[in-house]
């Protein structure tokens, strides 16, 4: 995988964030720290998984990036936390193995042989655990910083000194 890929990732990552804060309404002013959270999250998840990380753990990593960036991000802009993370994540949603799962599922209603009948099965349960605990590590990655930091003020934090 090239440079290439990665920066054209993070940059549909990032329209896809910016249509998701629009689509939740968020002030304008935080639209572009939203899109550059997208792409520094998404991105990191896809290098790890690049280099050989579960999808879990990279997506894990991913949130938790988003989720302490955006907790400096919200005291510059006047705004929470939230605003500048849950469209910012959205994107890492595992949509492909949650439609995979929905399909086995479906097939598994049809009228099909049994060896067939077990490896849909197999693989349907696969996708819905990957797809689980995916959206398990984004709620994660994501509340984990601002619950860490929530007795102590972000505006204390000095990150040039």
């Amino acid at each position: 995988m090239d440079i290439l890929h990665f920066i054209e990732m993070a940059f549909w990552l990032a329209i896809a964030a910016i249509g998701f804060a629009i689509l939740f309404n968020v002030p304008k002013r935080t639209l572009i720290i939203i899109a550059l959270l997208a792409a520094v999250g998404g991105s990191s998840k896809l290098l790890l998984m690049h280099y050989g990380v579960h999808i879990i753990i990279g997506s894990l990593i991913g949130a938790t990036l988003i989720g302490i960036l955006s907790i400096p991000a919200a005291h510059g802009k006047h705004a929470p936390p939230l605003v500048f993370s849950i469209p910012a994540v959205i994107p890492m949603i595992p949509g492909a193995f949650a439609y995979k799962t929905m399909l086995g599922f479906i097939e598994l209603t049809s009228e099909i042989s049994t060896e067939t009948y077990d490896l849909v099965l197999n693989q349907t349960i696969n996708n819905a655990t990957i797809a689980v605990f995916v959206i398990i590590s984004l709620t994660a990655g994501v509340s984990f910083p601002m619950l860490i930091t929530r007795k102590t003020s972000a505006k204390k934090i000095k990150i040039i000194s």
